[in-house]
């Protein structure tokens, strides 16, 4: 199941990254280390009344002259309408309505999107209460007035959010087709990719529109299974700034990589692996989606018989926090090494569903604590009870230890080693949930 993407558009200053922030809460502070994810996070999974969704904030740089401002909305919530299922509209009640609230609510109102208007800072309803009313004459439905600095109105506003979410999609737990995301930086190969093995199969199921994406969604038949390749290519505008390309490529990327069981990242073999595939790594890291790596336009490289050692092992120093991504060295141009990418989607999409037996798990970590002693602390120290498997997609276990503190990072990783170790799990994230319980418990 794919989660709804909110994103939030609105002029500099008005509390775009203010409402961001408090909705996001907790979550930021989970993931605010998780390397190679970008440090001025425009993402976040939040949840309100059990429904999960994917907030994004369309921020981008904001301007220093005013001439440039209404530009810059432009292309803001032209990033909101190709990505979002709902599209919240921020203005400012203390500026009033301005002529660029106008035009951008224009541009919406056209989009067919689901649009909720946020009337933001009004701190006091006794005394902004009134000026609420104003923003009634942009005509994209009930100005809902919130102040995001001191948390008020936000109930009303997620309500109206969450009346928008498609809850059909649900229904896409029935479909049991492979998802497989192809993402990267642009002008990397990825529709080259996707493009190539449509032709060689020949056998074209489907071509899809994205439901709510300007992405485009590929079937394509196998040796008698249907992939769905999901195309993140496509960025149409022209003469944009660089920061602007690499946010929108983010915004993509999240949406993408949502709807997908497996994630190719494809890295051009002449630039190499780069910050930014980093980060659109680790977007995929964070949700547990199987991973790999696609190094496209190899045959462009000049090569002896240490290159493709060297190329190994500098993306694996980059990625170093997902070393279970596989590999593959590809060209789109020639096809070279391109059907081995079905075999390995097949893999990891084998171990994203391999349970284990709950009975093994613990020999596994009985052996494990015997062979590295556990962490202790003032003279407290870590014990391990029990291990069980409690989910796939991405494969989940959970722990009971005697204290959560005591159970680092550094052990957790030793455990998963080791589990690895015995059964692999190439290609897939392991999710690991810390629980304490008493002795006694035991």
């Amino acid at each position: 199941m794919s989660k709804p993407i909110v994103a939030i558009v609105g002029r500099p200053n008005v509390g775009k990254s203010t409402l961001f922030n408090v909705l996001a809460g907790e979550t930021i502070s989970i993931v605010k280390d998780t390397p190679g994810v970008t440090r001025d996070r425009i993402y976040a999974d939040c949840t309100w009344l059990n429904m999960n969704f994917t907030l994004i904030d369309t921020g981008g740089i904001e301007p220093d002259s005013r001439d440039v401002i209404l530009s810059q909305m432009r292309e803001q919530a032209e990033i909101a309408i190709a990505t979002a299922d709902v599209i919240v509209f921020i203005v400012d009640v203390r500026q009033g309505l301005v002529d660029a609230d106008s035009k951008v609510a224009d541009m919406l109102r056209r989009s067919k999107k689901p649009v909720v208007l946020a009337v933001n800072k009004v701190d006091s309803f006794t005394k902004f209460g009134n000026d609420v009313y104003e923003f009634y004459n942009l005509g994209i439905g009930d100005p809902i007035p919130i102040s995001a600095a001191s948390r008020l109105g936000l109930g009303e506003l997620l309500d109206a959010v969450s009346s928008h979410f498609d809850m059909t999609q649900l229904e896409d737990e029935d479909d049991d087709r492979p998802r497989i995301a192809i993402v990267g930086k642009p002008n990397v190969g990825k529709s080259s990719i996707i493009n190539k093995l449509t032709g060689e199969n020949r056998v074209i199921v489907s071509d899809i529109a994205g439901t709510t994406r300007d992405a485009v969604d590929t079937a394509i038949m196998h040796n008698g299974t249907e992939y769905v390749f999901i195309d993140t290519a496509g960025l149409r505008r022209k003469n944009k700034i660089k920061e602007d390309l690499e946010r929108y490529s983010i915004i993509r990327t999240v949406s993408a990589v949502e709807r997908a069981d497996i994630v190719i990242l494809v890295i051009d073999a002449a630039e190499g692996v780069t910050e930014q595939d980093a980060k659109i790594a680790g977007i995929a890291h964070e949700r547990g989606k199987g991973m790999i790596i696609a190094v496209n336009k190899w045959d462009a490289v000049e090569k002896n018989d240490k290159t493709i050692y060297e190329y190994t092992k500098k993306i694996k120093d980059t990625l170093s926090y997902m070393p279970y991504a596989e590999m593959v060295f590809v060209s789109a141009k020639t096809g070279q090494r391109l059907n081995k990418l079905y075999e390995m989607i097949d893999m990891v999409r084998e171990n994203q569903n391999m349970r284990v037996a709950t009975g093994v798990l613990n020999e596994i970590m009985t052996e494990a604590v015997a062979l590295q002693q556990p962490p202790s602390d003032k003279g407290k120290r870590l014990k391990l009870y029990y291990i069980t498997q409690v989910a796939v997609k991405p494969p989940t276990f959970v722990i009971f230890v005697n204290d959560k503190e005591l159970m680092h990072f550094s052990y957790t990783r030793y455990i998963e080693n080791k589990i690895r170790e015995a059964f692999g799990f190439r290609g897939t994230s392991l999710k690991f949930i810390i629980r304490e319980r008493s002795g006694k418990e035991k």
